[in-house]
This record gives C-alpha cells, structure tokens and sequence, in this order.
C-alpha cells in the first residue's frame, strides 16, 4: 500500500527549512563584497572575483564557512604563485599552458585545498594569461581575500540558522516508516496467512531502508556542523550526540528489522498452503509488532524534541510501549512453544523473530541509551582534551580544578 503521507512531509521539510533565510544572505554578501573591491581597486575592470568567493564562502553553516574560506583563499594564492612564476620563465604558450595546470593541480593536492583544487588552476590560468601578471595576480588575490573576508565576517554577524529541526523531522520521518512497516507485517499476519510474494515485498522494502538512512545522515550531518561554533547554540556538543547515538540507534533497529523480514520472507516460503501461526499467536504478533512500532516512534520523538517538558512525555510514552511490548512478547513466546511443540517445522524461525524483537527491544531500552550518551560524551572530551591541552587545562585552572581531576570539556 502506497504511503499517502510522503508528499506532504517532503513538502513541510522543503517549506520549514531556512532555504529563503540562506539564499538572502549569501546574496548579500556576494553584493556588499563587491561594493568593497569597487572602492578598493576602483580602476580595475569589474573584480567579480571577490562576490564569487564570498558567495562561496557563506556556506550553510558557520563552521563550514571558516573551514571554506581558508581553503578557498589558500588555493588561490597557491595558483597565483605558479602563475607568476612561469610567466617569468617561459611566458603564454600552448605547452606552458598545460605544464601550468598539470603542475597546479598536482601542488593542488599537496597544499590540502580539498575540493578547491580546480581552483587553483583556475587562478593560475587567469593570472598567466594578462600581460601584467604580476600586477594582475596581487590584485586577484586581494579580491579573494576581500570576498572571503566580507563572507567570514557576514557569517559572524549573522549566525547561519541551526539545521536541527530539518535533521530531526528526517529521523521522524525514518522512525515512521520503520512503525508503519511494522504494523503492515502484524495486519497481514493477523489476515489469517502471509503470502509469500506480499512477505518478499516487504523485506524488500526494508531493505529500502539503507537509502533513507543515508538521506537522514547527511541531514543529520549537516545539523550537526549548524551546531558547532554558533553563537546561537548552547550545549552544542550534548544535542549533536544525542541526534547522532539517536540515528546510531535506529539503524541498528532497520538492520534488525531487515533480518526479521527475511526470517517471515523464509517461514512464507516453506507454509504455502496453510497460515503461518495460528489465530491466537497471529493476534499476539499484530499486537506485539504495534507495540514495537509505537516504541520505535517514541523513541524518536524524545531524542528529536527540544523542551524540556515534551521529553519528559516522550519518555514515559516510550517506557510505556517497551513494557506492553515486553509483556506481549513473553505472551507470543508462549504461545509460540505450544506451537513448535505441535508442529516443529521451521522451529528456528520462530525462535529467530523473538531474538530479532529482543534485539530492538534491547536497542531502545532507556537504560541502554543512557549509558550510551555518557559514554560518548566521554570519548568526544578525551578526543577535545587531546587536540587542546592547553586550552582544556586553562579551563581547568578557570574553574579551579586540580590537573590529576579529568572533567569533561564543554563545548558549544
């Protein structure tokens, strides 16, 4: 059955991200930066170079927005360089022209400009084909760092917004269609039998699930580099573990899901010409996989939410359906002996769909998620306190903390 409700949710993701709010503000730089090269170099042709490089350098996020701008301004001064040197040497020809690129590409690699290498060919390329070059490649490089300082400094006066929102209506929308699989597997069960074309259907449609997983990822990703360095953010460290052990955690649950479609997928196949459990433990499965599935749900509402009163619902709605949950399964695993015992064939099967829910049970317990996050906040202010030393021993003297006393760095 087709999920009616994907166009709308893409549609209220496309119109609650802050697209318009991004748009404005690299325009702006781009024309604010162009008015400061004109007053600058006012006898040059038109420095288009300087909006084009704070028009890249205004990235999504302020943390990428640093990490750009060095980059950026690094490759063109690399290429500039090259250019300025061989136009001492040998001047504009066909062979100089291709020695020119291949040697800025390859010096490319080497200066760790990442996905700015091109650029530094381009730079050397303009540079090497004006008759002034060296007056041309100083100007060059002064519209780079023109427009590469109006982007840094637009982005420190104008935070970039925080992408959690979009990132946390994507792990939603995994989260619901991991619930809604659920509860079509318990409708079909509770049907009286489950044939195996409709049973390959849906573990093709869990393994589906990879896709989406990757799509949330990078949204995720995104989140989180909205979070470092923002003025805007605190506790940026503590939101980014949360959505990421949360994802971490929802894919270990669509893995496991995956392998408990194949299992139905298997049972299918062998019981062609009778149901695949009897009436009662049918009931007991739909019920049990609605449980599962409003779990899985809750789960991702409380790792999503962003008050303080609404996780706190979220929590109890997610103790709530793991206790119905574990009291169902017992009640299936009952039953289900009764049935292996009448009917051994494919026993293990059976035995395989409650290790399989356990698993997801053991994945979303409260206790388990806990120990989790603390464990990776740990490893994320070891990791901090390695990089820094300096700075997480100042902070430590700031607080009057002795040096032997390790306290988790703080990061916003």
């Amino acid at each position: 059955m087709p999920d009616v409700s994907a166009p709308v949710i893409k549609l209220v993701r496309r119109t609650t991200e802050p697209v318009a709010a991004q748009t404005l503000r690299s325009t702006a730089a781009a024309v604010i930066s162009f008015s400061a090269a004109l007053m600058v170099l006012p006898a040059q042709p038109a420095p288009l170079t300087a909006p084009l490089t704070a028009l890249l350098v205004v990235q999504v996020t302020l943390y990428a927005t640093l990490t750009t701008g060095i980059r950026r301004v690094n490759s063109v001064i690399v290429g500039v360089l090259i250019a300025i040197g061989f136009t001492a040497l040998v001047g504009l020809t066909w062979w100089s022209l291709g020695l020119t690129i291949f040697t800025s590409l390859i010096i490319g690699r080497f200066v760790r400009v990442n996905e700015f290498v091109p650029e530094v060919a381009i730079s050397a390329m303009l540079v090497l084909g004006v008759s002034q070059a060296t007056s041309a490649a100083w100007h060059r490089v002064l519209e780079t760092l023109i427009g590469a300082g109006v982007g840094l400094l637009f982005n420190l006066l104008f935070a970039p917004p925080v992408w959690t929102q979009s990132a946390g209506m994507s792990i939603d929308g995994l989260a619901r269609g991991m619930g809604r699989m659920f509860r079509t597997m318990g409708t079909e069960i509770a049907g009286g039998n489950l044939p195996f074309p409709h049973a390959a259907a849906r573990l093709h449609e869990a393994r589906r699930l990879d896709h989406d997983i990757v799509e949330v990822d990078a949204s995720l990703r995104q989140a989180e580099e909205s979070l470092r360095m923002n003025p805007r953010v605190r506790q940026g460290l503590l939101s980014r573990v949360v959505l990421r052990t949360g994802l971490d955690t929802l894919e270990i649950c669509a893995v496991v899901l995956r392998v408990l479609t194949r299992s139905l997928t298997d049972l299918a196949k062998f019981r062609t010409d009778e149901p695949l459990f009897p009436p009662d433990v049918s009931a007991g499965l739909q019920q049990l996989f609605e449980q599962v599935a409003e779990a899985i749900e809750s789960f991702a509402r409380l790792i999503t939410t962003q008050v303080a009163a609404n996780a706190e619902q979220a929590e109890e709605r997610l103790t709530e359906a793991l206790a119905a949950s574990r009291a169902t399964r017992d009640q299936v695993a009952e039953m289900l002996l009764e049935d292996v015992q009448e009917h051994p064939r494919q026993w293990q099967l059976h035995g395989a769909l409650l290790a399989e829910i356990d698993r997801i049970l053991d994945e979303l317990d409260l206790d388990k998620r806990t120990e989790r996050l603390m464990q990776e906040l740990d490893r994320r202010s070891a990791e901090l306190n390695e990089r820094h030393p300096r700075l997480a021993a100042l902070r430590r003297r700031l607080r009057g903390e002795s040096g032997t006393e390790r306290q988790p760095a703080v990061e916003t």
